[in-house]
């Protein structure tokens, strides 16, 4: 009973000592506000639009004489595009009725360099997105870094609390031996030996092996103790033979 008061308490002193360790659950870093492929998809989607427009007006412009095909893919190309806001629609038909060279001319420049800002800021999006990616696979690399770096700590832990249970356990039987009783001090040596291999025990390989064969010998034991109780017992209730 004193020896496993003593193996308690270097316990519970050494968990102590590890009462403030980290928690093991880190959150995972969240991935990139957008999907490479989404973006990916959709650059693709809003090429196919632009040019299902751009064919349509590129045919209106070659059948310019013929009323019921200009009707048709000016409707064709209206819907691949958003509907268009009414003060849009007044400024293009005030320019339609001006029919002005020079307008036209200075609208068409205005396109063109509004078609490259939106391709410039696209690519922008894009370098964005991949940079968002690559930090975010670099965060998520860290934390498992650091969440196995939490475990190897944990485990060290553990390790020297049972160093330092089985290192008080010997102390405690070496002085027991020299001022008490050495059949005090033995069990106490053993019982140090043993804390401090427990932790080579437990990471080792053929552990489970180990606490196999122990809970299997400890069932055979505790069956033929039981056998033996039973066997003797019913020979105690047996009356003795008559001479």
């Amino acid at each position: 009973m004193r020896l496993i008061l003593v193996i308690g308490l270097l316990t519970i002193s050494g968990c102590s000592l590890w009462s403030g360790k980290p928690s093991a659950d880190l959150p995972k870093q969240p991935d990139a506000p957008t999907d490479s492929k989404n973006l990916s998809t959709l650059g693709s989607e809003i090429d196919l639009s632009e040019n299902r427009v751009a064919a349509s007006l590129v045919a209106i412009e070659r059948n310019a004489d013929k009323p019921a095909v200009v009707t048709a893919e000016a409707k064709l190309g209206q819907a691949y595009l958003a509907a268009p806001s009414e003060g849009d629609i007044a400024f293009a038909l005030a320019r339609a009725s001006a029919a002005d060279p020079a307008a036209y001319a200075k609208q068409a420049d205005y396109g063109k360099r509004l078609l490259a800002a939106v391709d410039s800021k696209w690519a922008r999006l894009e370098a964005d997105q991949k940079e968002a990616l690559r930090v975010s696979a670099l965060k998520d690399q860290r934390i498992a870094d650091l969440q196995k770096e939490i475990e190897r700590t944990k485990k060290e832990a553990s390790r020297n609390i049972w160093t330092m249970t089985g290192a008080g356990l010997v102390v405690i039987g070496g002085l027991a031996c020299a001022f008490a009783s050495i059949r005090i001090g033995i069990p106490l040596l053993l019982a140090g030996a043993f804390a401090g291999a427990v932790p080579y025990i437990f990471d080792s390989p053929y552990f489970g092996y180990i606490i196999g064969a122990t809970l299997l010998a400890c069932s055979a034991l505790g069956i033929w103790w039981l056998y033996d109780k039973v066997r003797d017992s019913n020979n105690d209730e047996q009356p003795p033979p008559k001479v």
